[in-house]
């Protein structure tokens, strides 16, 4: 389990191809020393389980495994060596809750079709698939790449969000322009809520 909260950017080493899926070599200022094997990291929102750690002098390199499911429905099958990626670890039982609940779990992809910056901060107005559209409400949550953002506004498929200049300094999204695809996992209580309203004999006594 996540917050959405960014807390370094890792850049992308090595892409080993497999017969079903990849492995990933992640560079990060994470502390070798505190990331155990089997430990859940979200790069890119992607939650992905480490399977090799190794220190080094300015942090340390990860190695993760994804599916061809992941690839599928994510980002990433277009992501490059060299590449930067948002990194969080996984929720502590105490850790302060500063986004909003995220599982990690992609629902899909959206596109970025309109960068405005409006002096430091920058608008962004993203094109969501047509399946999680409606999942997506203005003043709700939504987590883009792995960053929890707030919704200003929806207009059918398109919905639009603000990053402050902190956000855009500390995550990827400064370099992010029209045109990109972000991994979109929609509010974990806004998709509940839909299923409850539409299983068959909701609403009736037990």
């Amino acid at each position: 389990m996540f917050t959405g909260i960014i807390s370094d950017t890792g850049k992308i080493l090595a892409i080993d191809e497999r017969a079903a899926g990849v492995r990933l070599g992640i560079a990060s200022a994470y502390d070798a020393a505190t990331i155990d094997l089997g430990a859940s990291i979200a790069c890119a929102g992607i939650c992905l389980t480490v399977i090799a750690v190794s220190g080094t002098a300015d942090g340390c390199v990860f190695d993760v495994e994804a599916s061809s499911e992941t690839l599928n429905c994510t980002t990433m099958a277009n992501w490059r060596v060299g590449q930067r990626i948002n990194l969080e670890r996984a929720l502590k039982a105490g850790d302060e809750l500063g986004g909003h609940i995220v599982t990690g779990h992609i629902d899909g992809v959206a596109r970025i079709v309109d960068r405005s910056d409006e002096t430091d901060m920058a608008r962004f107005t993203f094109d969501a698939p047509d399946a999680f559209a409606r999942f997506i409400a203005a003043k709700g949550s939504v987590a883009l790449d792995g960053t929890s953002l707030t919704v200003n506004g929806v207009d059918g498929r398109n919905f639009t969000v603000m990053l402050i200049p902190h956000s855009l300094q500390v995550t990827t999204w400064g370099e992010r322009v029209a045109g990109d695809t972000v991994n979109l996992e929609v509010d974990l209580f806004a998709r509940y809520l839909d299923r409850l309203s539409t299983y068959p004999g909701a609403g009736k006594a037990a």
